[in-house]
């Protein structure tokens, strides 16, 4: 525990890509400023839809070999060094969409014990000590299986992490304000008329969209952590495509890239004072902090 940074952030995600699409300017600015940033990613995206056509004959674990490499060029655009998968290489298989037969592959991690999982995410958080720990909502921010399933085990690993004496001190869930997504998407249908992308995606297609109050802090990530977060996205290339302040998935549909991340504080103190926090880690006691 000596040689780890006095701050630690712990992010945990379903798959490559979600954590540079939700967290990509957070991740960059507290890497950028010595905080030790890990990320535990519970699948490699085996069943993911690829975009581009010269990649399209990847499938399984050729495609999630792949999607580890893309993220490994994501990590090195934010500046992260500590990036894992949960219980190692391959535990745990991605279990496809909602309502899909893969949901019931015994591999996957739709089906995979909650406890158990729980507990290859304990041993991570009994080795970093991280003071904050961001994950998605109960819904997994829009009803995919591994997002919910996520949530879950990030979850229940914080209620364990409590009975040992090393939980963290918060626990943030990625959100979207609605207003802002409003007004990100009233720039996006402002210039799709100059974009190689022709459609837009409806901010109810957003992930994690509430009403402002629920809105508890915001990291702003400025030109520097945007444009990180722009090329980490990039790097997950069978998965997203980016053009300029704007990206698609495999639905084509564009959305704008969010500089500025939002959450909600579900576990902890929110710090002192008016307005949202503009830290993670703000309010966390010094003696939390070490």
């Amino acid at each position: 525990m000596s040689d780890l940074p006095s701050r630690r952030l712990l992010l945990v995600h379903a798959h490559p890509d979600d954590e540079s699409i939700n967290n990509g300017a957070t991740m960059a600015r507290y890497a950028a400023e010595g905080a030790h940033v890990t990320l535990v990613t519970c699948t490699l995206g085996e069943r993911g839809e690829v975009i581009p056509p010269a990649l399209a004959h990847l499938t399984g674990a050729a495609l999630g070999a792949h999607r580890l490499g893309e993220l490994t060029a994501a990590m090195a655009e934010l500046g992260v060094t500590d990036f894992r998968r949960l219980g190692g290489d391959g535990r745990y298989a991605d279990s496809g969409m909602m309502g899909l037969p893969d949901n019931d592959d015994p591999a996957c991690f739709w089906q995979a014990d909650v406890d158990e999982a729980a507990g290859h995410l304990l041993a991570v958080i009994r080795e970093v000590r991280p003071q904050v720990l961001v994950t998605y909502d109960p819904d997994g921010g829009y009803g995919h299986p591994d997002h919910i399933q996520a949530h879950r085990v990030a979850m229940r690993a914080v209620e364990l992490a409590e009975r040992a004496g090393c939980a963290p001190a918060k626990v943030y869930w990625n959100r979207v304000p609605r207003t802002a997504g409003e007004a990100a998407f009233a720039r996006l249908h402002q210039e799709l008329p100059g974009l190689t992308f022709t459609k837009a995606a409806a901010l109810d297609d957003v992930p994690g969209v509430v009403d402002d109050e629920r809105i508890t802090t915001e990291i702003d990530g400025g030109d520097a952590y945007a444009a990180a977060k722009a090329a980490a996205m990039a790097a997950h290339a069978t998965q997203i495509t980016v053009e300029g302040d704007f990206f698609v998935l495999s639905n084509e549909l564009a959305q704008p890239v969010l500089r500025t991340e939002y959450y909600e504080l579900v576990r902890g103190e929110r710090a002192a004072g008016a307005g949202r926090e503009t830290d993670l880690f703000a309010g966390i006691a010094a003696e939390e902090a070490s």
